[in-house]
């Protein structure tokens, strides 16, 4: 005979992962924002640069101040309140995709290296999103995190 069985209760609160549409709005915004971003913290130090030392620095050596900053910025946001600035307005949170924990800074780190190839091989690992079984970016499946929307009227940064 099989028995009948109650709701069943973890630990762990139901979240909504964050739809497609949502994060690509934050996706764009987050660009824009970037833009302040790169212009304070990589286009003044080359500028200063370049006038003291009246030549500009090697591309390599641009490239490496880029990927740097953009980290730095992401991997601060990301493993301290799991939003950056244009997730905040949007209500998403970068959380672990197994506990729906916030990101540690390794984890964050993959999550990083790995948006890179994402975007560059023609948005590829964002295309991902469109067959996978949760919508999810190819870097966030690869890294084991998840972005999840957060309820609305719940305070934003943590």
């Amino acid at each position: 005979m099989e028995e009948k069985q109650g709701p069943q209760v973890t630990d762990r609160p139901q979240v909504e992962l964050a739809g497609l549409r949502r994060r690509l709005a934050a996706l764009v915004y987050e660009a824009l924002l970037l833009l302040g971003v790169l212009a304070l913290l990589y286009l003044i130090p080359h500028l200063v640069y370049g006038i003291v030392a009246e030549r500009a620095a090697p591309g390599w050596f641009s490239w490496l101040h880029i990927a740097v900053v953009l980290g730095a910025y992401f991997l601060y946001y990301w493993c301290r309140s799991g939003q950056t600035l244009a997730m905040q307005t949007w209500r998403l949170r970068v959380v672990t995709a197994d506990e729906g924990k916030p990101v540690p800074w390794r984890q964050g780190l993959l999550r990083y290296v790995l948006a890179w190839p994402s975007v560059w091989l023609f948005g590829a690992g964002l295309w991902w999103a469109l067959i996978d079984r949760d919508r999810q970016f190819a870097h966030d499946r690869l890294a084991g995190t998840a972005i999840i929307l957060l309820p609305a009227g719940q305070k934003m940064a943590a």
